[in-house]
């Protein structure tokens, strides 16, 4: 009854599932996650191997549930194949997508499309939406076996092509809090407009000391703001953030909209913030000229950028200046810069080099940003250069978590650290593999340290084939997630590490404030959960940061519609079974050049070698080669870009 789903040919970067070994019968719950083929998997809850649920059994089931599994063999690709016993919980509740009529049944295809389901909406529901429109429906029936979900319109959000409509869709489809409850605007209302003198009492008076913040030129929340001083030979460093936690109380209604928000949420042209606007770009904000609270980091560093000691306690400041990397990086490049500026620099180019003697690894990334029209739609895409004045903030903010971090541990207060784990022995020894090919080799053994990596980025950064390798580098290692277990930052080579400085815009480092605070009182900030805490933490990052990508591939589709037909040259971003990813040059946009287009030839996936190599004609592409593509097809409802080669 309901239209057909067109096949997304394997298309997801993500792999299936892992390859059992051996499979172990039995029953297990856990995490159904959906694939946009129309099968699925079930993610046990003891970490066990993914099971393998075919499209029939997907049907009583959508993408997030929690299920009850029972192994009953293996698929194809000898992974543990099951059906499931017992649907255990529902997690959709509402889900967005657009409407279609087909021989007059109304139906919602979601934009998720891991939920590989159609929606039935009777005519009664539609709440007067009509084909074409993007709508948000509640369900009334959840699927089964024998029948389809059903749903009825709640909300009528307009038409896909209008503007800002991208923004709207992410916001539901990845279930972001965007709209703070009554409780906790109240709360805000009620703060104060400044700060008043009853607030300033017990903290030390920091107003007569040069801060200035630093940060992009579309910045609008301030989190930080630094000053540094000569003092001998060495000198003094003091990193003030803003102190959010005066405002926002454990368990108070801000506090509750905080945590289920996790962190501000960025899209191109808005920001979801993890904080009423009072607070984020008004009370919390360190903006120029105006009194400030904030949680100050006061470090004496050594003249090679080691910290001899460090202090925290609660301050009130004034920031002289609201500076842009940009401007801070004309004057220094060009030798005119205030006093101020100078003694920063000559002090980050110290932690700079202590950076390197640790053995951090230091990837070189492209950030780029996005230019609008008047109208909303993509003028072009630039990239962003990164330039000494970031990484001056960077390293005075890397000083300051760490302090923080060090400071916890030391105190035996819970925390949630950052860590980032040391790379899987499996990542290594395939890595190992690649490098010996290429005549590399990456010391440190079995198990590698960060300067192993930092060493080896440094040996080949004059060769042609440079982002092959980094690329390779940086795909063996882990992700860095919030935990209360300390296992220290594999990447930054910290023994202990918080994130202490972005608590506007970060859950995990208002946290970390209010244990700094405990601690200053001697007493314990705990009767929580951290566990989950860490988890929630790690997962509505992710979820930030998946929202955000599907934004903005919606408007790079949106861009490239009008580039149809047009030839390019770019490089190859991703090498997988089905075909390659192709990054194009000066466009930033990257899209799928399908294995089936690559000519009459049985190419060969490689995983070892990130490469497809033609049995017949040996031609090879490899992760980094160049290519030259032809833009044959976009599509905005799945976010695909389909290239031939050219």
């Amino acid at each position: 009854m309901s239209k057909k789903r067109q096949s997304e040919r394997g298309r997801s970067r993500g792999r299936d599932g892992a390859r059992a070994p051996a499979t172990t019968f039995g029953k297990f719950t856990g995490r159904v996650e959906g694939h946009p083929d129309g099968h699925g998997f079930l993610v046990p809850d003891g970490g066990e191997a993914r099971v393998f649920l075919s499209a029939a059994e997907m049907r009583q089931v959508l993408h997030g549930d929690r299920a009850l599994v029972r192994v009953t063999g293996v698929d194809q690709r000898e992974r543990p194949a099951g059906e499931v016993l017992e649907v255990l919980e529902r997690v959709n509740r509402r889900i967005v997508g657009r409407l279609h009529s087909e021989r007059g049944v109304l139906f919602l295809v979601p934009e998720d499309r891991r939920i590989a389901q159609d929606i039935l909406v009777p005519p009664a529901d539609a709440s007067g939406a009509k084909a074409g429109q993007v709508v948000t429906v509640e369900l009334v029936v959840q699927p089964s076996k024998q029948s389809q979900p059903v749903g009825r319109v709640v909300e009528v959000l307009g038409n896909y092509a209008d503007p800002g409509m991208e923004i709207e869709i992410a916001l539901r489809k990845f279930d972001l809090p965007h709209e703070f409850s009554r409780r906790a605007e109240a709360q805000a209302l009620a703060l104060p407009d400044a700060v008043r003198e009853e607030d300033a009492k017990g903290r030390r008076d920091l107003r007569a000391l040069h801060f200035v913040t630093i940060d992009g030129e579309t910045a609008r929340d301030f989190d930080d703001a630094v000053c540094a001083q000569r003092e001998g030979k060495g000198w003094r460093l003091w990193v003030a953030i803003a102190d959010v936690s005066h405002y926002v109380r454990h368990g108070d209604a801000l506090d509750h909209d905080a945590r289920a928000r996790g962190t501000s949420v960025y899209f191109p042209r808005r920001v979801l913030p993890m904080l009423p606007e009072k607070l984020s770009n008004g009370l919390c904000s360190l903006n120029p000229q105006v009194d400030r609270l904030a949680m100050v980091c006061e470090m004496a560093l050594t003249p090679k950028g080691a910290v001899a000691r460090y202090d925290f306690y609660p301050a009130v400041i004034r920031s002289h200046a609201r500076l842009t990397y940009t401007e801070v990086w004309a004057q220094l490049s060009a030798g005119r810069a205030p006093a101020h500026l100078a003694t920063l620099y000559e002090l980050f180019k110290a932690l700079h080099a202590a950076r390197g003697l640790r053995g951090a690894i230091d990837f070189e990334t492209v950030e780029t940003r996005m230019e609008f029209d008047a109208h909303g739609k993509i003028r072009r895409i630039v990239a962003e250069p990164r330039n000494d004045a970031h990484r001056l903030i960077e390293e005075c903010m890397l000083a300051a978590n760490v302090c923080a971090g060090d400071f916890l541990a030391a105190r035996g207060q819970p925390a949630l650290y950052r860590v980032h784990e040391v790379p899987a022995e499996e990542k290594v020894r395939a890595l190992r593999e690649f490098l010996a090919e290429l005549g590399q080799q990456l010391g440190g053994g079995d198990a590698p340290k960060p300067k192993d990596y930092a060493q080896l980025l440094e040996r080949i950064k004059a060769r042609p084939d440079f982002a092959l390798l980094q690329t390779i580098l940086l795909r063996s290692l882990k992700q860095a997630v919030y935990t209360p277990e300390n296992v220290g930052h594999f990447g930054l080579a910290f023994d202990a590490y918080v994130h202490f400085t972005s608590p506007i815009r970060r859950y995990p480092d208002l946290l970390t404030h209010r244990g700094i605070k405990a601690a200053l009182a001697s007493r314990r900030y705990d009767g929580m959960d951290w566990d989950e805490l860490g988890r929630h933490c790690s997962e509505t990052e992710r979820r930030a940061d998946d929202a955000s990508r599907d934004v903005e591939s919606w408007l790079k589709c949106h861009y490239m519609q009008e580039h149809v037909g047009g030839a390019f040259e770019g490089a190859i971003t991703g090498v997988t079974p089905f075909g390659l990813f192709v990054t194009l040059d000066n466009y930033f946009v990257d899209g799928l050049v399908h294995i089936s287009e690559l000519g009459r030839d049985y190419y060969e996936f490689d995983a070892a070698r990130h490469m497809l190599l033609g049995s017949r004609t040996k031609k090879r592409y490899r992760l980094a080669d160049r290519m030259k593509v032809k833009l044959v097809r976009v599509d905005l409802d799945s976010r695909k870009i389909d290239f031939v080669p050219a």
